[in-house]
């Protein structure tokens, strides 16, 4: 990795990329930043769910996946 990562304010919050090498400031970002960019699956999965009409999609998905879990260990079924 070519970029070091360092907090820029009190709550860590924001942050400041600098290259490794010259000590240059390369980029800003947000922690959700990071996550999000580091993650290419939870990052789409992300603006996904985060839409203005996925909240159905949302709602279904939870419930399909929460009734798949409670299920599993059910073997009177």
């Amino acid at each position: 990795m070519a970029t070091v990562w360092k907090a820029t304010d009190e709550r860590g919050e924001l942050f400041e990329g600098r290259d490794r090498k010259s000590g240059e400031s390369r980029f800003t970002a947000t922690r959700a930043d990071l996550v999000f960019g580091s993650n290419s699956v939870l990052r789409a999965l992300a603006e996904v769910y985060a839409s203005q009409d996925a909240q159905q999609k949302l709602v279904t998905d939870f419930v399909a996946a929460w009734t798949k879990v409670m299920n599993l260990d059910r073997f009177d079924l």
